[in-house]
């Protein structure tokens, strides 16, 4: 497909113990296709007009839907189209990058309430959970009684085995590993009630551009997002596949071969943290690159050379991935301004002309939407669609 439409979700049972499907079913309906009358949602889901009626008037009442105007045909009734509320259900999301980290308030239409971002050398965990904890009391602080009880979560976008980036991230390794004896569910517990999910940061960011951005358009793609270290994700099915441990798509870890024909992995050739060498090296402070809003005008001599040599990078990846699974598309985003991610992707297109795609049908390379920010959306939508949206390939347990 051409990504120009929306691909459907279907499948739904009459069957009273099931309703908590059904909703959920409604629900990503709804969110994925917009607002829709009654007959429209009946049919598309598979549902008797009475079973949605039900349920419908359920999730009117729960403030999870709106009734909008009603739309007058030439014969019939009016049909009244159903709509998320978008004051239905709010979440925080935390992003922990090896940069910078940002704490999002955002609802079920994926929109940012209120965010809070922070820059430091590298990640601690006091320092981390610190940040956390003032940033929920003073963003629940904002908000009425009302919106304080639609909360339901904390979602943590945090890199797989976090303290083990020592071998690339310097020699203050010790501190690093604290990392691995933290329980972050058990650590934030101390300061907030609120349900905790953790999952990988590039996964957390292919769960935004499934539910807000260009993911809509596919049933089945491969995400990479690039930031300090590439990673990335992939979607079955109509939805975000995170596999039985939660480390899914982990596509920073594709071998590749460096121009002296070392073994090296994707993390290694194609991420930012090289720009940031780069930039080291001739005399500008790396930190430019992390600061919001993001301005990366005066760069693009050192910019080019890396856009160049990733986007080989990742048409050679691509392919990788088609070898296994038959993926219609991969899409491209990260950590970067629009003409970044742009350039990108055309240089990619144009490189996987020239790769060798005996026995593969070559994807459809597209542009991410949802930029910079999507690791701390995605953190934010994973306490929502773990509770309220329907995952049509499972997942794992909530922590």
């Amino acid at each position: 497909m051409d990504g120009s439409e929306i691909t459907e979700i279907r499948g739904g049972a009459n069957q009273r113990r099931v309703r908590d499907h059904n909703e959920r079913l409604i629900l990503s309906m709804i969110q994925r296709h917009g607002p829709m009358p009654g007959s429209e949602i009946a049919r598309r889901a598979g549902l008797s007009p009475q079973t949605a009626s039900i349920i419908l008037r359920k999730l009117e009442a729960d403030r999870m839907l709106d009734r909008g105007e009603p739309v007058r045909g030439k014969v019939g009734k009016p049909s009244v189209p159903m709509a998320l509320n978008p004051e239905g259900v709010l979440s925080f999301g935390l992003k922990i990058g090896r940069r910078s980290a940002d704490l999002v308030l955002s609802d079920i239409l994926g929109t940012v309430r209120q965010q809070r971002h922070r820059e430091y050398d590298y990640p601690l965990p006091e320092e981390i959970l610190a940040f956390l904890e003032e940033g929920l009391a003073r963003m629940q602080d904002g908000l009425a009684p009302a919106q304080r009880e639609r909360l339901c979560g904390i979602g943590i976008g945090i890199p797989f085995e976090l303290w083990k980036w020592h071998d690339a991230a310097g020699p203050d390794n010790a501190r690093f590993r604290a990392w691995r004896d933290v329980d972050l569910p058990a650590a934030i517990a101390r300061f907030s009630e609120l349900p905790v999910f953790v999952l990988n940061d590039a996964t957390a960011a292919c769960h935004a551009e499934y539910l807000f951005g260009r993911g809509k358009a596919f049933r089945d793609y491969a995400y990479f997002f690039i930031g300090s270290f590439i990673g990335g994700g992939v979607a079955l099915n109509g939805s975000v596949y995170e596999g039985n441990r939660g480390n899914a798509g982990a596509l920073g870890s594709i071998r590749t071969t460096s121009p002296l024909g070392e073994s090296k992995q994707l993390i290694d050739v194609a991420s930012l943290h090289l720009l940031e060498r780069r930039l080291v090296e001739v005399g500008i402070d790396p930190a430019i690159l992390w600061r919001r809003p993001q301005d990366w005008r005066g760069l693009e001599r050192h910019v080019e050379p890396w856009i160049g040599e990733t986007a080989q990078e990742l048409a050679k990846a691509s392919l990788s991935i088609c070898s296994v699974i038959d993926f219609e598309a991969i899409l491209i985003d990260g950590a970067f301004p629009a003409w970044v991610r742009g350039e990108l992707v055309a240089r990619v297109r144009r490189y996987l002309d020239h790769q060798d795609m005996r026995g593969l049908i070559a994807p459809v390379i597209e542009p991410g939407s949802v930029g910079e920010n999507a690791r701390a959306i995605g953190a934010a939508s994973c306490p929502i669609f773990r509770q309220f949206l329907l995952d049509t390939n499972g997942g794992p347990s909530i922590f």
